[in-house]
């Protein structure tokens, strides 16, 4: 009988005679040391060394009869209880003692040290399998040092296998009880409680967008951030450009949210751990530097390489040597499975007043009255249906969980443990509200809604929503191309199952006025700045040494998720189109922005980009743009200019784009213009000569064409994209253009709404139509039809 095989004799085939963690980690130790990946040396025990040992004294029957009871009505927690008592008082084997005690001492040897502090972590022979997760369903010990704490720790590892939570996941997933066995992994310890720890998924864990990689890193051991009790960091890395090795010159990071950490777990006694506070320093910095990312990156997407799935790791990183290491890896259970056609979409269309917000689990809405609990032991007073709130969940928690119509937890993020199982059981879950508990009472009517976005809303009543569902494999093929408006950066993965031929435009004003939130001024000359803006814009780029870098950052990285989310077909990204009255009302915005009688058609777009009153602004947004394509390597990106009235106007601000790096055909840069003022129409050969596209903004077009303002009610009937001098000039466009050999589409929403409209692009051989996601799948059937019958 093989009682003990060490990790490097392992591999992914021998998940039934270790179980899949500890396969796993041999797979990683034998199949990935080539790509770099690092695993800390170890040995785990067979299913047949548990079997031996559920075969003594008679062990297995012992087990069998108090499981039994649960089929005559016993109490769980009662039956649990009790299994694990007869485990924990059965000896050991005395053969698999003495093979622990040589195993643990030639891993002494190895690692040069007496007595190694090493992890003794649990692993079901049918555990990380893509059917069925069995993540932290068993017990892990820490920090264990010496033969007789190891063999305790193993003991307390089999009776693991028998917690409440454990024995009702199985039941209800369809496992034989005493069928799954029970593998113990021996492993060296990462010191990361002096470090840093979390986990690292190979796709986006909310959409399945299988185009990056998502880490959670908090500060000291790992489980703060798997169970949940502090708000992580998160990292979001371009997966394509991590592929290789090749590398850019900058670590592909579409996103850095440095998460509040207000502890860490840290080494206790006897292979524990315990909770304590982190500094502020701690809390303000980022746990990981874009070196480390980068090795992370890399290694993730060797590892889903190697396995093809997606895969969820957990990382440990050594805080005496900076070492990194993986420490588990198992496929990815949740959106990896979805492979259903069908794009279900929730829209909420009735009103309420907000309660909490937080991080949005899912993409669904639920509503029932709130059910506050401090501890899984209050189970019995749960209503099936109510909304869970509580400050945080751990295993323990998931028989009540799955009995939920939504989840609220004041802690935890996108990894934490609340998240994954909402995620698993399909309930809507918003996490990291910080204060659910405190504001939302029991028995009070609340809506849980994760279809507005990254941002999770806690409305109070019953809040009406529609549901959509869109058979996405019965969309039609077409010439025109169909592209997407985008504009949240937070929202833009979640579309990426729509089969886009890009984005078509992609506005950086949301960007800016939602993620920046600060005048790019006000940060080039903050003496300009009255005391009050001055003290909210020095808060706001707290951590910026160079204050105009934050908006640079924060720019670069709402445009390089918009660029990432449809990779490697092109992103359109308008610059900056603020009115001044818009531009006013950023922080710090007044000092800079003129009083103007008609801000429509005032100092707006082009006209700004050369302006002494701009031009330093501007330069902040070439910066971030040119990030995106040369640093992160986002070549997909095309810049297009707007409200560009003149020839010469555009041959300025090229020049300024020029200067900062963006000239156009330098790495394969275009250039777009929009075509929405006559100018654009009439001197269609000009623009052609300076630009590689067009996009006709229809509202704009329209206004200007007919003298009609297009925010007037009065008005409204006279405003019609459809009007001959409309229609006759984006025909002029197409034909000027095409014979300049330049691409023309439209970004407006009249095509969402018009299926006469869209029939008349067609037949005018517009090249492409961008529309709102929501009306993507009719546009695209329009154009199908209108291609059909031309």
């Amino acid at each position: 009988m093989r009682r003990i095989i060490p990790f490097s004799g392992l591999g992914r085939a021998d998940v039934a005679l270790v179980g899949g963690k500890n396969a796993s980690l041999g797979e990683l130790t034998t199949a990935l040391a080539a790509a770099g990946v690092r695993v800390p040396e170890g040995f785990a025990t067979t299913a047949d060394a548990y079997r031996e040992f559920l075969g003594t004294t008679g062990l297995r029957q012992r087990v069998a009869d108090r499981l039994d009871r649960l089929q005559h009505g016993a109490p769980l927690p009662e039956v649990g209880s009790a299994v694990r008592a007869a485990l924990l008082a059965a000896p050991l084997p005395p053969q698999l003692e003495a093979e622990l005690a040589d195993a643990y001492r030639a891993l002494a040897h190895s690692a040069g040290r007496t007595d190694p502090d090493v992890a003794v972590r649990s692993s079901a022979t049918a555990e990380d399998l893509p059917e069925a997760s069995f993540a932290g369903q068993q017990e892990t010990f820490l920090n264990v040092r010496g033969v007789p704490a190891l063999l305790d720790a193993c003991r307390r590892c089999y009776a693991s296998l028998f917690t409440d939570r454990a024995i009702d996941y199985r039941r209800r997933l369809g496992f034989d009880q005493l069928e799954v066995a029970l593998s113990v992994g021996v492993q060296l310890m990462v010191r990361s409680d002096l470090g840093s720890a979390g986990v690292a998924f190979t796709l986006d864990t909310e959409t399945g967008h299988p185009g990056v990689v998502l880490v959670s890193a908090a500060w000291g051991l790992g489980e703060t951030v798997v169970g949940g009790q502090v708000d992580p960091d998160e990292y979001l890395l371009a997966k394509p450009l991590l592929g290789d090795g090749a590398g850019t010159a900058r670590t592909p990071l579409l996103r850095a949210a440095v998460g509040a950490k207000r502890c860490k777990a840290v080494y206790a006694e006897h292979g524990l751990t315990r909770l304590v506070d982190t500094t502020a320093a701690e809390r303000a910095a980022r746990v990981l530097d874009d070196a480390d990312l980068d090795v992370l990156g890399r290694w993730a997407v060797a590892v889903e390489r190697h396995y093809g799935c997606p895969m969820d790791l957990e990382w440990a990183k050594d805080g005496r040597t900076g070492e990194l290491f993986l420490v588990q890896a198992r496929p990815e259970t949740v959106q990896s499975r979805r492979h259903d056609p069908v794009l279900r979409r929730y829209r909420i269309t009735g009103t309420g007043r907000r309660l909490v917000d937080g991080l949005a689990v899912g993409q669904a809405a639920g509503r029932g009255p709130v059910c506050a609990l401090a501890s899984p032991g209050e189970i019995a007073r749960f209503p099936d249906g109510a909304v869970l709130v509580a400050a945080v969940t751990d295993p323990d928690w998931e028989p009540l969980m799955k009995r939920a119509s939504a989840i609220v937890t004041d802690h935890g993020g996108r990894t934490s443990h609340a998240a994954i199982v909402s995620r698993e059981l399909g309930v809507p879950a918003v996490v990291g509200t910080g204060r659910a508990t405190a504001v939302l009472t029991d028995g009070q009517e609340v809506t849980v809604s994760c279809a507005e976005g990254e941002e999770g809303h806690v409305y109070a009543g019953r809040v009406d929503w529609e549901e959509t569902e869109t058979d996405l494999a019965a969309l039609p093929a077409t010439r025109t191309r169909v592209l997407l408006n985008l504009a949240d950066p937070a929202a833009a993965f979640r579309w990426w199952r729509l089969p886009a031929d890009g984005v078509g435009l992609a506005r950086t004003e949301f960007v800016v006025a939602h993620q920046v939130r600060v005048h790019p001024m006000a940060l080039v000359h903050p003496e300009r700045l009255d005391p009050e803006d001055r003290r909210a814009v020095d808060a706001l780029t707290d951590g910026y040494p160079d204050r105009t870098e934050y908006f640079v950052d924060r720019l670069a990285q709402g445009v390089a998720q918009l660029a990432a989310s449809h990779w490697p077909a092109p992103v359109v990204v308008r610059t900056s189109d603020f009115k001044t009255n818009e531009y006013a009302r950023l922080l710090g915005g007044r000092p800079f922005e003129p009083v103007e009688a008609n801000p429509m058609i005032g100092w707006r777009g082009a006209s700004r980009y050369y302006d002494a009153g701009y031009r330093e602004g501007f330069a902040l947004e070439c910066r971030a743009l040119r990030r995106v394509r040369d640093e992160i390597g986002l070549t997909n990106l095309v810049v297009m200019i707007p409200f560009c009235r003149t020839p010469d106007e555009a041959d300025r601000v090229l020049a300024e784009l020029a200067a900062h790096g963006l000239a156009r055909g330098r790495n394969g840069l275009k250039v777009y213009v929009m075509a929405e003022i006559p100018s654009n129409i009439v001197l269609a050969e000009e623009f052609a000569a300076r630009f590689d596209g067009f996009s006709v903004g229809s509202n704009d077009l329209t206004q200007l064409t007919l003298g009609v303002d297009r925010d007037s009610d009065r008005l409204s009937d006279l405003f019609d994209e459809a009007d001959p001098a409309v229609t006759r000039s984006i025909e002029h466009l197409v034909t000027a253009a095409h014979a300049a050999g330049r691409p023309v589409g439209l970004c407006g929403q009249r095509p969402s709404s018009d299926p006469e409209f869209t029939r008349f692009l067609v037949h005018c051989g517009i090249d492409s139509v961008s529309v709102a996601p929501d009306s993507f799948a009719a546009v695209k059937q329009c154009i199908a039809e209108a291609e059909g019958g031309s």
